[in-house]
């Protein structure tokens, strides 16, 4: 089968064993239970939209492998038509559920990385990677799955590698090679819609040499596989929306992040796309975040799409327009367009992988990580600046003291500004959602923190050329080398 229903993909989850916890409590059915029922929701819409044909033109495109219509979530991207349309794809979910559905881009992006590492890995070793990974998405694209994906190791003391922790389970780790598959053992952490996803994704948190060679490893597994167990991880802010009427702003989406403990894991042979080939581990990631930085410009837009709607919904029920903050409103879009805007070039400065994979621009990729890391903080300011307190404040009686019968019509009796008391607190919890809720995905450390952004700027910023062109165009004709550090 291929595109799966709304109904089919819940009930795939409901089928999965139960293994993720929260509060101590092991949770029967994710699409129900508060702690995890939103972050299902939201990325329920990618089958959901389906059912419309404009919206099915967004979400799906054609398989490489098959021919047939899949989930671009996971498709191949081969040209830098592929990126715009994921970059849209981000912005629009964003539109559409009020926040993050990084259960299936996070997984769209890992596998892409390992299409292009296991061809690399297949081409100097002679393995059989790629053969491999290409019989897994095949079948992938053929139940329309949603895939998490895995990076994040605890890493334990940041001054040491892997193998020289003092507990080295502090990454992920094979700790067994057997003639069917390896036993892994470890933790991956901060994973965004692991709740949401029937497989998840892993490849090597680092890059390695080879003493950590253990640690460089990639493969998919079942979410529900033997020996591997869940922790949700919502943060104590996100309670509120676990109550119920227009306490939860959005009915479409929700973040919710896990940590995953691997307690020695069984990876069959056929889910391995990597293991011990240490020298590839920075390509993983390299490739890895060229396509995520460089699509988070669309996540971020979309975000930032929200937060301008709900603060100006918060203005006018006020009694306030628009116009009054139209020089605020206007910095609001240049911080959503910067962000779009530098992902689509990433993608059109790419080049063609021999693999037949495309690869966004590593320098604008990276730079555009670093504006992912402060305009859309900048843009929750300005939306908080505009809605007052009521947003800012999060001062906001609960939807059951507003309906109840002694002391509820007071309460919207007060809350009412020149609309009413419903409207101004939805809007307000809205833009409360968006810029300090659940509604906010990691835009700092999301993908990877700025500052390593920026040492991969650095790696690839070409320093010297740019000063071969000013050597040149000055007239200099000695050369003029970087001195020498002092000891």
């Amino acid at each position: 089968m291929a595109l799966k229903s709304y109904s089919d993909y819940l009930e795939s989850l409901r089928k999965m064993r139960p293994n993720v916890y929260k509060f101590g409590e092991l949770i029967s059915d994710v699409t129900t239970h508060p702690a995890t029922r939103s972050t299902i929701e939201g990325h329920a819409q990618t089958y959901k939209l389906l059912d419309d044909s404009s919206e099915r033109e967004i979400l799906t495109t054609k398989s490489q492998l098959t021919g047939e219509p899949i989930s671009r979530y996971l498709s191949i991207v081969a040209s830098p038509e592929d990126m715009y349309a994921n970059s849209r794809l981000k912005r629009h979910m964003f539109q559409k559920t009020g926040t993050c559905t990084g259960g299936r881009c996070v997984g769209w992006n890992a596998l892409n990385a390992i299409y292009i590492t296991s061809w690399e890995i297949d081409k100097k070793y002679g393995t059989g990677y790629h053969d491999r990974f290409l019989r897994w998405l095949k079948e992938a694209q053929e139940r329309d799955i949603t895939i998490s994906g895995a990076l994040t190791d605890p890493k334990g003391d940041r001054t040491k590698t892997p193998s020289a922790q003092e507990d080295p389970d502090m990454s992920l780790r094979i700790i067994e090679h057997r003639k069917d598959g390896i036993v892994v053992r470890g933790a991956k952490v901060m994973i965004c819609g692991v709740a949401a996803s029937n497989e998840i994704f892993v490849l090597p948190g680092s890059a390695y040499k080879e003493p950590d060679k253990e640690y460089a490893v990639s493969f998919v597994v079942p979410r529900d596989i033997e020996g591997l167990t869940i922790v949700e991880t919502r943060r104590p802010s996100d309670t509120r929306e676990m109550e119920e009427g227009f306490d939860i702003p959005v009915k479409e989406g929700g973040i919710s992040q896990a940590y995953l403990l691997f307690e020695d894991v069984f990876v069959p042979m056929e889910r391995l796309f990597m293991a011990g080939e240490y020298d590839f581990s920075f390509n993983a990631i390299k490739y890895f975040i060229s396509s995520y930085r460089a699509a988070i410009g669309g996540c971020v837009a979309g975000q930032g799409d929200v937060k301008i709607g709900a603060a100006v919904l918060v203005a006018r029920a006020n009694g306030l327009s628009s116009k009054a903050f139209t020089d605020k409103i206007t910095k609001m879009h240049i911080n959503n367009e910067t962000t779009y805007g530098m992902g689509i070039a990433a993608a059109a400065m790419g080049k063609k992988h021999p693999s037949g994979a495309w690869v966004c621009d590593l320098l604008l990729s990276n730079v555009n990580k670093v504006h992912v890391a402060t305009l859309p903080y900048e843009t929750s300011l300005l939306a908080q600046d505009i809605s007052g307190g009521i947003a800012e404040t999060g001062c906001i009686p609960s939807y059951k003291d507003i309906k109840s019968e002694r002391y509820g019509a007071l309460l919207e009796k007060y809350l009412k500004a020149k609309h009413s008391a419903e409207a101004r607190v939805r809007a307000a919890r809205l833009v409360e959602w968006a810029t300090i809720g659940a509604g906010v995905p990691g835009c700092m450390h999301g993908g990877g923190s700025p500052d390593g952004a920026k040492m991969m700027i650095r790696a690839s910023e070409n320093l010297e050329e740019k000063v071969a062109i000013a050597r040149r165009l000055a007239g200099i004709t000695e050369e003029i080398p970087e001195p020498e550090a002092k000891k």
